[in-house]
């Protein structure tokens, strides 16, 4: 666990590189960061939770806290990783019905960046509606990491092949250069 002054969300979705999202927080961490597990509610089965709490030091949260319970520091950038079809749209439209969205839905009005790299296949990306969603979000000054050179969506019914070269590295770097600015 690294603690600082700069603190790191990474909402993590329910697709299939989820399992693998303690190699991001390992990345980050060795870039400064202190970080702070969000999980969508339907994440909770895809992740080790126990083993996430462990290397950050920090509870992973997937709902709003009670008023008895200790605030998570304020973010200083958050990742979105893997980011699903779903909650891109939902992220797009403002739609705050899980702990996790409603974050994502203030942080562009904080001023907190967000870096979106998400895990969706060929015929979800091309849908209109996820590409307006892509469009949106991206005028509002959010980094959405598809296209050539990022994140290329993966043919349908071929996720878990393509688990192990998730670039989870674009999303630290993008952040880091979003934390310099």
């Amino acid at each position: 666990m690294t603690e600082s002054g700069k603190v790191l969300y990474i909402i993590v979705c329910a697709a299939g590189a989820a399992g693998d999202v303690g190699r991001l927080v390992t990345m980050a961490q060795e870039q400064g960061w202190t970080v702070q597990i969000i999980a969508t509610p339907a994440a909770l089965d895809f992740i080790d939770v126990p083993e996430l709490e462990r290397l950050t030091g920090r509870p992973v949260r997937s709902q709003y806290r009670k008023p008895s319970e200790p605030k998570s520091p304020r973010a200083d950038a958050i990742i979105v990783a893997p980011a699903t079809y779903n909650t891109i749209n939902k992220f797009a439209q403002g739609i705050c019905d899980t702990y996790a969205l409603g974050l994502l839905a203030e942080a562009p009005g904080l001023g907190i960046p967000v870096v979106v790299l998400p895990f969706v296949n060929s015929a979800l990306a091309s849908r209109e509606p996820f590409r307006r969603s892509v469009e949106t979000l991206r005028a509002e000054g959010v980094h959405i990491l598809i296209g050539p050179g990022q994140f290329e969506p993966h043919a349908p019914s071929t996720g878990a092949e393509v688990i192990d070269t998730y670039p989870w590295h674009l999303a630290i770097t993008q952040v880091m250069m979003c934390s310099t600015t």
